[in-house]
């Protein structure tokens, strides 16, 4: 049976290749993000290419009302979401106590606010439904304290445990959650959080490739996708016996720029 995904953050990166994989498999799509014009090209490309249907809608999700708005436009065309994908995020680089606050206030009402309530809203018909998954775009930087990112590197935290949480919690209403992490992956997030001519990029994993393994991991039901091998294996067995004072640190250094 065709399925419908909701995707947000859908105008570029790792959202536009999931509505690019999804549509691959003759499922609907709901994109949403700012930039109209971009979510128009990417539902043009689709139609054409995949005769799925795709409906756009336009939304800064850092907006307080902005999960109430989406939830309402899918209610006022009849659509049922069966995928909703938490994919927009952003971050920002530089010390917590010389930014303005207001970024990382923006940053926590996307990252996170809006992500929880995109989440509770469409959680009640899945319920209702006994049937739904939900892929929530996290971050290797999850799983460690960020100095220099510190805001962003908390709600990827705060992302992880979430889904984990929720993955127990719906597994008796064949509800899946799966948190992708991936590491650094060459999307605009670069650019977004003032990292461009830093190293921390030069060897990122593709958007594509990202959005494959997190699609493949949703569809199993995984609950934690860290998508490079490499940093799955430091994360699970080789930072758990490094002395927690040195983490910070090392990151910091990483982050440099």
């Amino acid at each position: 049976m065709k399925k419908t995904a909701l995707i947000t953050g859908a105008s570029s990166g790792i959202g536009m290749e999931l509505a690019r994989i999804h549509a691959r498999k003759n499922g609907d799509l709901v994109l949403v993000a700012r930039r109209l014009d971009e979510l128009e090209t990417l539902k043009s490309e689709l139609v054409e290419k995949y005769k799925v249907k795709v409906w756009v809608f336009q939304q800064d999700l850092t907006r307080v009302d902005a999960a109430e708005n989406v939830y309402a436009f899918t209610q006022k065309e009849g659509v049922q979401v069966d995928y909703l994908f938490n994919n927009a995020g952003f971050g920002g680089h530089g010390f917590f106590v010389d930014r303005p606050i207001e970024k990382d206030i923006e940053m926590i009402n996307l990252n996170v606010s809006a992500l929880v309530k995109l989440s509770h809203l469409f959680l009640q018909d899945m319920k209702k439904r006994k049937s739904g998954k939900i892929l929530n775009t996290a971050s290797t930087a999850g799983f460690f304290p960020g100095p220099l990112q510190a805001t962003y590197f908390a709600t990827k935290a705060f992302v992880v445990s979430f889904s984990e949480a929720l993955a127990h919690e719906l597994k008796p209403h064949n509800i899946s959650v799966t948190a992708l992490c991936p590491g650094p992956v060459k999307t605009e997030f670069e650019k977004t959080a003032g990292m461009t001519g830093g190293n921390l990029f030069e060897k990122a994993a593709s958007a594509k490739s990202t959005a494959e393994k997190g699609y493949r991991a949703m569809e199993k039901g995984k609950v934690i996708c860290i998508s490079e091998p490499i940093l799955n294996v430091l994360i699970r067995f080789v930072m758990p016996f490094f002395p927690k004072f040195l983490i910070p640190g090392m990151v910091q250094k990483m982050q440099t720029i």
